[in-house]
């Protein structure tokens, strides 16, 4: 009699594997897996390394500047780097760097009157606002302490190099022309301008 055509191959494929050794085949050796020869592979180890940026924390204070008649909030700007015609205006509040010794009321009066030309006297805190960016390959945290400010004199001009144009809004404005979400926040939820009005 002869047998099926597939029990002889049935019996030789359970022959083979009963015979196989106990241990990995070269297909599945320590060095391979899938096929993979892991020896030439990337380690896991530096496939996930990523370089990390150096992080930098940086404290600035500013804030909001009312005229005298409690009608208008002075703002700076400065183009838009991203903007291919030149012309978009970021407008932002004063603000900058707190240098050493100072406190952040005193950073607040100087940067102010640097960079808008407007002398002030500071009326109340707004708080403090915290975000994170990057710039020449760091990741900044900055910190920025604001506060409502009340002119008292100087001449409106825009800091040479650091500020593009400086100028007064009606405050029922500011909100709206503020180009950043932080900002326009911190003025909110103060209601600053609201509460300068009613002076």
């Amino acid at each position: 009699m002869t047998p099926a055509p597939s029990a002889g191959s049935e019996g030789t494929k359970k022959k083979r594997r009963r015979k196989r050794p106990t241990h990995r085949s070269p297909q599945n050796s320590p060095t391979q897996e899938g096929g993979i020869d892991k020896s030439k592979a990337p380690a896991k180890k530096d496939a996930l390394a990523r370089p990390y940026a150096k992080r930098v924390d940086e404290v600035s204070a500013g804030g909001l500047v009312v005229d005298n008649t409690g009608k208008l909030g002075l703002l700076i700007g400065r183009r838009d780097q991203k903007d291919t015609s030149g012309k978009k205006i970021l407008w932002s509040l004063p603000k900058g760097h707190i240098e050493e010794g100072e406190t952040p009321e005193e950073a607040a009066l100087r940067e102010v009157a640097e960079e808008t030309g407007i002398t002030s006297a500071i009326e109340k805190s707004l708080g403090v606002i915290d975000f994170w960016f990057m710039a020449g390959g760091k990741r900044i945290h900055k910190t920025v302490h604001h506060y409502l400010f009340r002119e008292s004199g100087g001449l409106l001009a825009a800091q040479e190099s650091e500020v593009d144009e400086v100028a007064w809004f009606p405050l029922g404005e500011i909100i709206e022309k503020l180009a950043y979400p932080d900002e326009k926040k911190l003025i909110a939820r103060t209601n600053a301008t609201k509460e300068l009005e009613a002076l």
